[in-house]
């Protein structure tokens, strides 16, 4: 890849077998079309990276529905992905097998590395293993900057959703505390564009929350509730001197 690089960021699309399946009454197999369009007009995208949550139903066919939409767009970037909760590892690696659709978990360039890192449990929250916490340090150039995404918030978004969040957060801190080379952290799970802060003991990082592109949920809310945003999608501008640039955009 160039010097520079830029990531265009999809999450959370929650299909069914149906492509006209609702979720809490949004279309999301035409969310998901309306957000990869978009993305194609975008100038210079590198790579897609879908952080999780592809099904809702659990069915295979809803798996099948998503690489039709990527097909149906014509979609030729690269495409790399994680599971969310809702996600079987088996099915994902089963059907998004074939371009545009790539199963490594590391994108590199001359200054950068992504770094996609698992985080599904048994239970709809997340946990970072002590394998993937293994896998992901083997890999760190500490001569080039990192951004890691993965599917679960590593530190509370402040509404509902945090039950549901990265049960061992303190166990993340103290990983990322270790590799003063990543600059900032990207998730999926919470249906809302936010920047949380994380605070290690010598530095605090940046954790860019993507938007949906199912429905983006209310907050105030004490469930999942649509808040009547549109779908959306998030692009990172990896630059050369390490910066982060990222912009968030509804469909």
């Amino acid at each position: 890849m160039a010097k520079k690089m830029t990531l265009a960021q999809i999450s959370d699309c929650h299909l069914f077998a149906d492509d006209n399946g609702q979720h809490h009454q949004a279309n999301v197999y035409q969310n998901l079309v309306k957000v990869l369009l978009a993305i194609k007009k975008q100038p210079l995208i590198d790579a897609i990276i879908f952080t999780g949550d592809l099904t809702q139903d659990h069915s295979e066919a809803s798996y099948q529905l998503f690489v039709r939409a990527f097909n149906h767009c014509d979609i030729t970037l690269p495409v790399y992905y994680v599971a969310g909760n809702h996600d079987e590892p088996v099915l994902l690696q089963r059907y998004l097998s074939r371009a545009p659709f790539c199963q490594e978990k590391l994108l590199e360039s001359e200054h950068w590395q992504v770094l996609l890192v698992e985080s599904k449990s048994a239970t709809p929250a997340g946990v970072f293993s002590k394998a993937q916490a293994e896998l992901t340090a083997s890999v760190i150039d500490p001569n080039k900057a990192q951004l890691l995404l993965m599917h679960h918030h590593a530190v509370d978004a402040g509404f509902f959703i945090d039950q549901h969040g990265l049960k061992n957060q303190a166990d993340f801190r103290q990983f990322l505390a270790q590799f003063p080379s990543i600059k900032a952290l990207g998730c999926g799970h919470i249906h809302q564009a936010l920047t949380l802060a994380v605070v290690l003991p010598e530095r605090t990082l940046n954790l860019y929350t993507c938007p949906a592109t199912s429905i983006q949920f209310d907050a105030s809310s004490v469930t999942a509730k649509s808040n009547g945003q549109p779908p959306g999608y998030r692009i990172f501008n990896l630059a050369e001197n390490g910066a982060i640039a990222t912009e968030v955009f509804f469909v």
